[in-house]
């Protein structure tokens, strides 16, 4: 199983949004633990609902950011959470429904990694800039 890390490639220099980071990366991997253990749904659960709930405000947060400092890829960027959002829901509630299923893991560990690129890249730009305001 990947075990993912928060690592120095992706802090943005920004205090909440690599905190944040950080605990959204926690809960990715308390759900791939819980799926590879084959712990029950109950617990699965609980930490799909927190994982899409935690990416729903984390989103948010920065937004909000952008929108204080007039970050000027705000559209390209909120259009990327939107997309992020209704695809791991979707995922996540497959899960649900038929269990952690190899297909669906590769599908979750799959989309974990366009996140993990977009922070690399997307939202560290966003740090750079917000720096700079």
């Amino acid at each position: 199983m990947v075990k993912y890390e928060f690592t120095k490639q992706l802090e943005t220099g920004n205090e909440i949004i690599d905190k944040e980071h950080r605990e959204l990366i926690q809960a990715v991997n308390k759900l791939l633990e819980a799926c590879s253990k084959g712990e029950g749904r109950t617990s699965m659960e609980a930490t799909i609902k927190f994982l899409n709930n935690y990416v729903e405000q984390h989103f948010s947060h920065e937004e909000r950011l952008q929108k204080q400092s007039n970050y000027p890829n705000i559209t390209a960027h909120k259009a990327f959470h939107e997309q992020y959002k209704q695809t791991l829901k979707e995922i996540t509630s497959k899960i649900s429904v038929s269990g952690p299923t190899i297909v669906e893991l590769g599908k979750l560990n799959g989309h974990i990694g366009v996140l993990i690129s977009h922070i690399r890249t997307e939202d560290k730009k966003l740090g750079a800039f917000l720096s700079q305001s």
